[in-house]
């Protein structure tokens, strides 16, 4: 029974989060997925939630992405190549290695949202780093689910508007995840275990995000911005704390 707890809590985190924010699927999920999963089944779970989740904020920013398709590429093209890097690193890499790196960019990401607003605005788009990111975002995808951080940290800086900003975190993030979940199934990754665990965690994950999106429409901007980190640095010290003091 803990089992299929952690792996609902992981479930209702992360299609929640998904909905209230429009990202952070594996952050959340792999705070609680981490603790019961080997880390190449929790990552190729979580993409699968990742994917199915996302596609629902791409459908609400398609014209968007029909108006500046060039600026998508920018991100997308280089960190398709980052893929394969990434999905090495996931093979090789420790499970402690794994958790922590989640543990940082939970405990990061939170502190980044607490001053967002005092960072300053870029002036105009610098499309040589946005290439770099997107690698970058390719690797971490690959690697732990984790490509939608770097493009939504870089996005915020950007003099783009809220739209254009979607328009690039969220096709990107899903564009990425699907073809590292392919990927994930050439490796051998999924197994008939992997798919049980989708039956159960897929209607949870859809579920959670619509109550997440219900959640966004009526919370003001402190009260969301407040739940979001507060979330985050609570997943995120679970991992710490059970690592390394509890080993």
């Amino acid at each position: 029974m803990s089992f299929y707890f952690w792996l609902a809590a992981g479930a209702v985190a992360g299609g929640f989060v998904n909905g209230l924010a429009g990202f952070g699927t594996a952050l959340f999920a792999l705070g609680f997925w981490l603790q019961i999963l080997p880390p190449t089944e929790a990552v190729s779970l979580v993409v699968i939630m990742s994917v199915v989740s996302g596609l629902q904020g791409v459908a609400l920013v398609r014209q968007s992405i029909r108006e500046n398709p060039v600026r998508l590429l920018r991100f997308v093209v280089p960190g398709i190549i980052g893929i394969p890097i990434g999905v090495k690193l996931l093979s090789i890499a420790s499970p402690f290695a794994i958790k922590l790196t989640v543990a940082t960019f939970l405990i990061g990401y939170s502190g980044f949202v607490l001053v967002r607003r005092d960072l300053p605005r870029l002036s105009r788009s610098k499309p040589a780093i946005d290439y770099l990111i997107g690698f970058a975002g390719g690797i971490l995808g690959g690697a732990a689910s984790l490509s939608g951080v770097l493009p939504t940290i870089w996005c915020t800086l950007q003099p783009w508007t809220k739209s254009e900003q979607r328009a690039v975190m969220q096709p990107f993030n899903v564009l990425i995840l699907g073809i590292a979940g392919v990927t994930y199934a050439i490796s051998g990754y999924y197994s008939s275990r992997s798919v049980s665990l989708i039956l159960i965690t897929l209607p949870i994950t859809l579920i959670s995000a619509q109550a997440g999106i219900w959640a966004f429409r009526r919370l003001s901007d402190d009260q969301f911005r407040r739940l979001l980190v507060s979330l985050m640095l609570l997943s995120g010290l679970i991992i710490v704390v059970k690592e390394l003091l509890l080993g």
